[in-house]
């Protein structure tokens, strides 16, 4: 955790940097893209790193993160905001997402905050696309990042990327087999247990 600043407000503007304290006492670190998603880094130590080297890791996934949460989570010392700095290449690019319709397997891929086109659930080109959500800073993140780093084992409810999605669904459907709404459809296409 870093200090509590009860003054503190959500800077969403690209390019502002964050330390993220994560669980297990990482620091995480993500920026501000031009869409006010949050851009988090493949970085992660138990000590404060400078903005340049944060900045030359790669990007790790790119979600959206209720605003309001994020100065929640200055004012209680989850989150730190670093300064802004110039976006990182990989947050420049268009930002791809999927909606995902309960009790459906056809999906709409967005890109850019635009529909682009339809397709199936089990579309391997879209499988690490992320589903269109709203993270909360303090209480979804620190779980999120890490699932998304992958060196612990992480909670096997934590969705994200399609292919994580369509595991928390079959694990549901295997945990619950007596309620029908967890019931995967006849046409489901199994994950068989890797990421895609």
């Amino acid at each position: 955790m870093f200090d509590a600043d009860p003054k503190a407000r959500a800077d969403l503007r690209a390019g502002t940097l964050y330390a993220i304290a994560g669980e297990a006492a990482w620091i995480y670190y993500g920026q501000v893209t031009p869409d006010k998603a949050i851009g988090f880094f493949r970085r992660r130590e138990h000590n404060l790193a400078g903005p340049e080297g944060v900045l030359s890791s790669n990007v790790m996934t790119t979600v959206v993160v209720a605003h309001p949460s994020i100065g929640r989570a200055l004012r209680s010392g989850r989150w730190k905001n670093l300064g802004r700095f110039p976006l990182h290449k990989e947050l420049q690019k268009i930002r791809y997402s999927v909606q995902w319709p309960v009790g459906t397997l056809n999906v709409t891929v967005w890109a850019g905050g635009k529909p682009s086109h339809d397709t199936r659930v089990e579309d391997p080109a879209i499988q690490n696309m992320e589903i269109i959500a709203v993270w909360d800073a303090e209480y979804h993140i620190p779980q999120r990042l890490t699932a998304d780093f992958g060196e612990e084992e992480a909670e096997w409810h934590i969705g994200g990327p399609i292919w994580r999605e369509r595991k928390v669904k079959e694990e549901t459907a295997r945990r619950f087999p007596d309620q029908p709404w967890h019931r995967l459809p006849q046409d489901w296409v199994p994950t068989g247990g890797d990421q895609e």
